[in-house]
């Protein structure tokens, strides 16, 4: 359906029919993001989408209020095979804090995306996108939110990527300490500021799709928009 150019956001509802009654992300849902000046796209707070980038092009992920977590995952766009991975980053870099210069690799060992930018200097890939479940067993919700596991399942499906392909995400700014002794980890609230940005360049042809986080202990309790930008 047509939406008038006036209208502020764009809004795609997605049919996936690979969906069963036994997927956690089969409620329907939409995509919802407004073009901003300067060739930024907004998400709105708790959702999704998915574009493609392409080898040489920098994308920028923006926090543009503070304090709001992006988990992003990305697929080669030739091979959807091959998948972003964090056990094979930690691997490589010999380290779970990823920032400035580090590659991040795909589960064939090849790099996918490299961090060129990074204004806020905490991020998470420890951890998997928030989900039904997760709200539901860890927040006790009767009625639980799809989560940014459902956003990626909706915005990844038009790409005939399944749910159970998705891998564990890259989360933008999202503050995950963990304990050198006893290995256990919290979730804190993001340290990002207004307008904090990560910058990936690609290293080859890639599905990239991003999430603006629906859990609200990742997010300092309250749901906010995310940016990106693509040149």
């Amino acid at each position: 359906m047509a939406i008038p150019c006036l209208t502020i956001f764009t809004i795609r509802r997605l049919n996936l029919p690979y969906f069963t009654d036994h997927s956690p992300c089969r409620t329907p849902g939409m995509e919802d993001t407004r073009q901003l000046p300067d060739g930024i796209i907004e998400l709105a707070p708790r959702t999704g989408t998915s574009f493609f980038v392409n080898k040489g092009q920098r994308l920028t992920v923006i926090d543009p209020k503070g304090g709001q977590v992006s988990d992003l995952v990305a697929f080669n766009q030739h091979d959807t095979d091959e998948v972003i991975s964090n056990g094979r980053t930690f691997d490589y870099a010999d380290t779970i804090y990823l920032t400035t210069n580090h590659p991040l690799y795909s589960n064939r060992s090849n790099v996918m995306l490299k961090i060129v930018e990074d204004t806020c200097g905490r991020h998470d890939f420890l951890l998997t996108p928030c989900s039904k479940d997760t709200f539901r067993i860890i927040y006790g919700d009767k009625e639980p939110h799809h989560g940014c596991f459902g956003n990626l399942c909706l915005a990844l499906g038009k790409h005939g990527i399944a749910p159970d392909r998705i891998p564990c995400a890259f989360n933008c700014f999202m503050n995950v300490p963990v304990d050198g002794k006893t290995g256990k980890f919290t979730v804190e609230p993001p340290i990002s500021k207004a307008g904090d940005h990560i910058d990936f360049v690609a290293e080859m042809d890639l599905i990239v799709a991003i999430t603006a986080c629906s859990a609200g202990k990742s997010n300092g309790g309250s749901f906010k928009p995310i940016q990106y930008k693509i040149v």
